[in-house]
């Protein structure tokens, strides 16, 4: 018998005697995915670097023969640094780069099973919600014309309602269907007419802030349903019971609305009605368990540190969680509202400071279901620097952008920005290192007073930040470590 994943290989020859890769081109490589990366975390390319692999690595899989396919098993990922580093910077521009189901979660907001709380399954439900809504919209931009062609009849139809016809009926005769005639013609061609001139002037868009009144589906905001007990699956009953409601038909109510307002409710109604829900929940299901991610930020809040005696207490409960996270990640099926989801092929990502416990206080199963290691070290003055200056999203171009929309331009002077970054570098060492976050208390006690006078009391178009004005709005603060506990 051939090897399917030899025969594979051999239909991926492009005739040269080269193999061919199977991943489109406008998938992004390790290098790309890293790339993008650095326009908005500074540093940590060896934790950039394994998520980049791991994200390439779904599509690889997905490329692989049939037979080997569902034996390659994600190398999930733990991430370790202190706090303020980009562990969950890194998660969250991950999210937008995947291009897949993708959630996160704080591993401290889970209780083992019997108690009061969120379960570690509520993980995966959230994902499969967020695949479902991720694959719907993705629909709704399918069908989005065609429903904006329905949504213009069915507006014209409210401007415009049909004239009844003049014809004759014989009702004693049963007769439903008026005569054939010229009267009957030209009413035809009026209405045409006038439905062609309606037309135009809404496409030319004059007719945007008329008033019509028209009917409405009641959309259930207000009944929203929660149900509270010991156990995770409760919490789904809500959900339960409000799909139940909704097949119920829904009332319909009359409002008074612009044509503006109108034409989004009409089109998002034809949406709803041209979209296969089935197929929907299908293809959402199928991303989950393909190519799903799952992000557990704080996971060493539940480590128990080890102090030598048996562990009482939340320590309990804290192993309980990391027990239930076993079969989560190891691969499980889980039950939720669109069905049932196998969780093999689910990659999860998780990321803890360690500064109480260790990596090795979590159960060694767990430790086992996280080959992957990696340590983000601790941010330094020129980290800070290019920090400040090199992301899309800088600091110091939040407050310029800040400060445009007062009609004042603001300009930091690099010797400034330098002593900025030393500023952090300095009070992290000194008194508590928070990475990064450091920067935002920083630059709001050295901006709060200019944020505060303009645009009343400053009145100057332009503002140069200089190393005399850090020195002055921080010297003080710095100096006196009591006032750099409780102000930085």
């Amino acid at each position: 018998m051939t090897d399917q994943s030899e025969s594979h290989a051999m239909e991926t020859n492009d005739g040269n005697g080269s193999l061919k890769g199977l991943i489109r081109e406008d998938f992004l490589t390790p290098n790309q995915i890293v790339d993008r990366l650095d326009k908005y975390i500074i540093g940590q390319h060896d934790a950039k670097k394994a998520v980049a692999i791991a994200l390439r690595n779904r599509l690889r899989r997905q490329n692989v023969s049939d037979e080997l396919r569902d034996e390659i098993m994600p190398n999930n990922i733990i991430m370790i640094g202190p706090t303020g580093v980009g562990k969950t910077e890194i998660a969250r521009r991950l999210a937008r780069l995947a291009k897949a189901p993708f959630v996160k979660v704080e591993a401290s907001k889970f209780t083992e099973v019997g108690y009061v709380g969120r379960d570690v399954e509520s993980m995966i439900r959230d994902l499969t919600d967020q695949a479902v809504n991720m694959v719907r919209t993705e629909k709704s931009e399918e069908v989005r014309e065609k429903a904006a062609a329905l949504a213009e009849e069915r507006l014209l139809d409210i401007l415009l309602p049909s004239v009844p016809s003049s014809a004759s009926y014989d009702d004693e005769e049963g007769e439903g269907e008026p005569e054939p005639g010229p009267d009957r013609e030209l009413e035809e061609a009026v209405n045409r007419k006038s439905r062609e001139k309606m037309l135009e002037r809404l496409r030319a868009g004059r007719m945007e802030d008329r008033q019509i009144e028209m009917e409405t589906s009641g959309d259930g905001q207000g009944g929203m349903m929660q149900i509270f007990g010991p156990f995770g699956q409760m919490e789904d009953i809500g959900g339960l019971m409000q799909d139940l409601m909704s097949g119920l038909p829904k009332k319909r109510k009359k409002r008074r609305v612009t044509v503006a307002e109108a034409r989004k409710l009409l089109e998002q109604e034809e949406v709803q009605k041209l979209i296969d829900m089935d197929a929907v929940v299908k293809e959402a299901v199928s991303k989950v368990e393909e190519s799903g991610i799952v992000f557990i930020d704080e996971i060493d809040k539940i480590a128990a540190p080890t102090t030598g005696g048996g562990q009482k207490g939340p320590d309990v409960s804290r192993e309980g969680v990391q027990r239930d996270l076993l079969p989560i990640v190891e691969g499980s099926t889980v039950a939720t509202k669109h069905g049932m989801v196998k969780t093999d092929h689910v990659l999860f990502i998780a990321s803890g400071a360690f500064h109480v416990s260790k990596p090795s206080d979590l159960i060694p199963e767990l430790q086992g279901r996280f080959p992957i290691r990696v340590e983000l070290k601790s941010l330094t003055e020129e980290d800070f620097y290019k920090i400040l200056t090199q992301p899309k999203n800088a600091l110091i171009k939040q407050y310029r952008a800040l400060l445009l929309t007062e009609g004042v331009e603001l300009e930091f002077r690099d010797e400034a920005i330098r002593e900025l970054a030393r500023t952090a570098a300095k009070v992290n060492e000194s008194v508590e290192n928070i990475g990064a976050r450091r920067l935002h208390t920083i630059m709001t006690n050295l901006l709060e007073e200019l944020m505060f006078a303009i645009p009343e009391r400053c009145t100057e178009q332009k503002i140069v930040v200089d190393k005399p004005m850090v020195d002055e709005k921080l010297g003080d603060i710095i100096t006196d470590r009591d006032l750099s506990h409780y102000i930085l």
